[in-house]
């Protein structure tokens, strides 16, 4: 099954910072919940884990991240992902397309599409709680994201900005460790409601 979704966050920082973040792979998944870089293959290429808790169960993936289709000129980099489960019995994987836009004052958007398929018992979930976890996930990432962004704009911050020889931004020390189950399943529960009234309407 796929899951097909399209979001525009606004960003605390200039284009330039915000840009300047989407291009540290390993700060970037940092942002992801659940999600943890292992192995750097190669500038383009990363072994990692995804993990995802909704109260006593737990999924568990291992896969590979590459990085495809960086256009410094447009702000946008693309995100190839794909892995299975520690039993072998999910897979799942990810197109992401991303890109960095101008908005007025000085700030920005992260504009995001991403297509997600999953497959094995991972996708017995079904499509209206793939969709709500899979929403869930990609707002916790902005979230973080957008801190991370608005850290580095801070001129207390002792980083400077992008073009003065910024360093690489540090991967988020305590975001993204950890899906946050009682949110996703707070949306989960939502989404299972609506479905049911609209059964009854029919």
């Amino acid at each position: 099954m796929k899951v097909q979704l399209d979001k525009t966050f606004p960003m605390p920082g200039s284009p330039a910072i915000a840009w300047q973040f989407l291009q540290d792979i390993e700060a970037v998944a940092g942002c992801m919940p659940g999600a943890k870089l292992t192995e750097k293959v190669d500038e383009t290429h990363h072994k990692g884990t995804v993990t995802v808790r909704l109260g006593p169960a737990t999924m568990s993936f291992r896969g590979e991240v590459a990085v495809q289709d960086i256009d410094a000129a447009t702000q946008t980099l693309r995100l190839i992902g794909k892995g299975t489960d520690s039993t072998g019995n999910s897979g799942v994987s990810m197109n992401l397309l991303a890109r960095i836009e101008a908005v007025d004052a000085g700030l920005s958007q992260l504009v995001g599409s991403s297509e997600v398929s999953v497959s094995g018992k991972a996708a017995a979930f079904g499509g209206r709680m793939m969709d709500a976890v899979a929403d869930k996930i990609l707002l916790q990432f902005a979230d973080n994201f957008a801190a991370e962004v608005a850290a580095l704009q801070e001129p207390d911050s002792g980083t400077a900005t992008a073009g003065e020889g910024a360093p690489t931004a540090a991967a988020p020390a305590s975001r993204g460790n950890e899906l946050n189950a009682l949110a996703l399943g707070w949306a989960v529960f939502k989404d299972w409601l609506r479905g049911l009234f609209a059964k009854k309407k029919a």
